[in-house]
Parts: structure tokens; C-alpha cells; sequence
């Protein structure tokens, strides 16, 4: 199958399919110069990168597990646990935006359970890892 029928088939636009490429992440059949041709299981093989990114690997970490199909678990038990975590902060956070809708305080900003909401966002923004990794304490937990 060439670049152009994978992406029509897949939506993986062309110039993604060639970016992984050069990653190692997929193998074109052609040699230089010619059109790219993938091989029958192109789809299944965009599914599990997808499926990697969906679950917060980098791409260099499903290319390490594509490669290896001996799958370091630990690695998948690590990664489950960041999941868990960042869902019970998004859930967290859902708890906070459902209190904002309905509280008495005038100022939100006086409100101390949107003051936890305001933590648990910036600690989520990604650009201070530090606060990111900071455990959330229980009562940010059941109280927001």
C-alpha cells in the first residue's frame, strides 16, 4: 500500500507517516527515491502507536516496545500508575468546576475550595514538573 492510500485509510497524514519513519516507528518497502509502500499491517502497527501516545509514552518508548516485543511490564505498571494518578486529579478538578458553578462566595478567589482547584491546575500545566509530581494531599482528594 503507498503513503497515500495508508493515510487516506488510516488519517495519519503523509508527512506523519514519514516523521515515523525516520523514528524507526514504521518501514517503508521502497528504496530511495521511489514512493513509499507499506506493508498490509501498516494499520495495526498506527494503532498501537496511537494506542502508546494515548496512554502517555513518548514516542521513543513505543518504539522501544515495537522493537522488543518483550514488553518491560514494569514500565506498563509505572505508566498505569501515572494514569491513575492524573485521573484522580482530573477527577478532583471536575469536583472543583461543579463547587465554582455553586458557590456562595462572591469572589472565587476567596473561596478555599477554589483555591485547591487553582493548585491542582497549575500543577497539572506541565511547565513545573515539581508541582506536577507533588501528591495531593486528602483533603484536595475528597473535599473539593
Amino acid at each position: 500500500m503507498d503513503i497515500a492510500d495508508v493515510a487516506k485509510r488510516t488519517g495519519v497524514p503523509a508527512s506523519t507517516l514519514r516523521y515515523y519513519e525516520k523514528k524507526g516507528l514504521l518501514k517503508s518497502l521502497a528504496g530511495p527515491g521511489q514512493r513509499r509502500q507499506f506493508a498490509a499491517d501498516v494499520a495495526d502497527r498506527l494503532a498501537l502507536i496511537a494506542l502508546g501516545q494515548a496512554a502517555g509514552f513518548s514516542l521513543d518508548e513505543v518504539g522501544a516496545m515495537l522493537v522488543d516485543l518483550q514488553v518491560d511490564r514494569q514500565m506498563l505498571i509505572a505508566k498505569a500508575d501515572e494514569l491513575d494518578a492524573r485521573i484522580r486529579r482530573l477527577q478532583a478538578m471536575s469536583k472543583g468546576l461543579r463547587h465554582a458553578a455553586q458557590c456562595p462566595e462572591e469572589d472565587h478567589l476567596e473561596c478555599p475550595k477554589f483555591q485547591r482547584l487553582m493548585k491542582l491546575s497549575a500543577a497539572g500545566h506541565g511547565k513545573n514538573r515539581a508541582v506536577q509530581q507533588l501528591p495531593l494531599s486528602a483533603q484536595d482528594k475528597t473535599t473539593i
